[in-house]
C-alpha cells in the first residue's frame, strides 16, 4: 500500500525546458542532471539576474562611461562608428542645415563587405528658406563579424556623440568601464 503523504520527485525529460535552463543560467551549464518536478509546494527566490551574470538593470548597463565610450564628431566625412561584432549603442546629437543647393544628410550605413544599407539618417534637400534640424539619436545596434557600421555627414551636416559596445557577439553584458556589480 503506497503512502501519498510523502512528497514524490519526478525526472522531467524535455530539452526545450533544459535548454530554457542552460540559456537563463549560464553558470549552471554542464551541471548534467535532469531536471526534477515534485508534488509539493515550495517557495520560491527569484535569483534569475544573478545566475544570468548581471544584477544591474538594462537601462543602468548601457549608461555613458568615461572609459566605455568612442566620442565621434563627424563633418564633411564618413567615420567608421564599430566594426567588431556584437551589440553597441550609438546617443549623440545631429544637425543638418539646409544648403542653398545640393543636399545636407547625415547617413548611417551597415555593411557586410560586399553591400551596404542605410539604416537611419536625416536629410534636407536644396530649396526654399534657409533652416537648420537637429535630432537625437540613440540607437542599439548589431553587428556579426566581417560587419561594420559607418556614418556619413555631409557638407551642412554635423554629428556629436559617442559609441559603446554594450554586449559581445554571445549577448554577454558589457559593463560600463569602471563598474563591477555586487
Amino acid at each position: 500500500m503506497a503512502n501519498n503523504n510523502y512528497p514524490q520527485i519526478t525526472s522531467v525529460t524535455s530539452e526545450a525546458l533544459q535548454a530554457q535552463i542552460r540559456n537563463l543560467l549560464p553558470s549552471q551549464e554542464g551541471f548534467g542532471t535532469d531536471l526534477m518536478a515534485q508534488n509539493v509546494i515550495v517557495p520560491i527566490i527569484d535569483l534569475t539576474s544573478a545566475a544570468e551574470g548581471s544584477s544591474v538593470p538594462q537601462y543602468l548597463q548601457t549608461a555613458l562611461a568615461f572609459g566605455s565610450q568612442t566620442s565621434l564628431v563627424v563633418n564633411n566625412t564618413t567615420t567608421v562608428v564599430a566594426n567588431t561584432a556584437g551589440f553597441w549603442r550609438l546617443l549623440g546629437s545631429a544637425l543638418v542645415s539646409q544648403l542653398p543647393s545640393g543636399t545636407a544628410s547625415i547617413l548611417i550605413n551597415m555593411t557586410d563587405g560586399f553591400s551596404s544599407k542605410t539604416v537611419n539618417g536625416i536629410t534636407h534637400y536644396a530649396g526654399g528658406s534657409n533652416y537648420t534640424t537637429s535630432v537625437m539619436i540613440d540607437m542599439t545596434f548589431f553587428l556579426a563579424s566581417g560587419e561594420s557600421c559607418s556614418m556619413t555627414a555631409g557638407n551642412g551636416s554635423f554629428f556629436t556623440g559617442s559609441v559603446r559596445q554594450v554586449a559581445d557577439v554571445n549577448g554577454t553584458l558589457v559593463n560600463p568601464s569602471g563598474f563591477s556589480p555586487q
